[in-house]
């Protein structure tokens, strides 16, 4: 059975991005000479699976820095060509996130990273998630693209550690209660 894993940063009141995607209260504390776990926790994802959002946000960066295949899953990018610099690193689909855990089980892959505000929403409440790794990053920016969203039902999780940083970020995973 292939799991889902979520590692993401949100500013102190929940958004991930403003509301145009902008993530520079982010990447104005990206402090090199921390460790944040990123490393330890993709080493044993098979894949990556983002959302268009994020997608379009990774690709205004100089560097496309995933070093595993990526799915993008996107209703709007689902029949677009995948650019030339990205051939064999990444694939649109369009699938459900349940039909594509499916498809990607069938591939072999055995744990995915998911990133990205709207489809961690959409494989959470798919009940897709095994857990998730969330930096609270101590700024509140007032508004922009929320973390999670509304929900048919309560979703338990369990925390499982939680750390601090010299620079103030706080870390805590948290797995979901079946």
């Amino acid at each position: 059975m292939t799991t889902a894993h979520v590692f993401i940063a949100t500013s102190l009141d929940g958004f991930i991005a403003r509301s145009d995607g902008d993530i520079d209260w982010l990447l104005q504390r990206d402090d090199q000479s921390e460790d944040h776990g990123y490393l330890d926790f993709i080493s044993d994802k098979d894949a990556i699976v983002i959302g268009r959002g994020s997608y379009e946000k990774v690709l205004t960066f100089d560097t496309w820095f995933y070093d595993r295949p990526v799915v993008v899953l996107s209703q709007q990018l689902a029949d677009s060509p995948v650019p030339e610099a990205l051939e064999g690193k990444v694939r649109f689909s369009n699938l459900t996130p349940s039909h594509l855990m499916v498809e990607l089980a069938k591939q072999g892959v055995r744990r995915v990273y998911v990133d990205g505000g709207q489809l961690v929403q959409s494989f959470l409440r798919e009940g897709l998630v095994a857990d998730m790794v969330i930096t609270t990053v101590p700024v509140l920016i007032g508004s922009g693209r929320p973390l999670f969203g509304a929900l048919a039902q309560d979703i338990e999780l369990k925390l499982v550690t939680s750390r601090c940083f010299a620079s103030g970020l706080v870390q805590s995973t948290y797995q979901l209660v079946p």
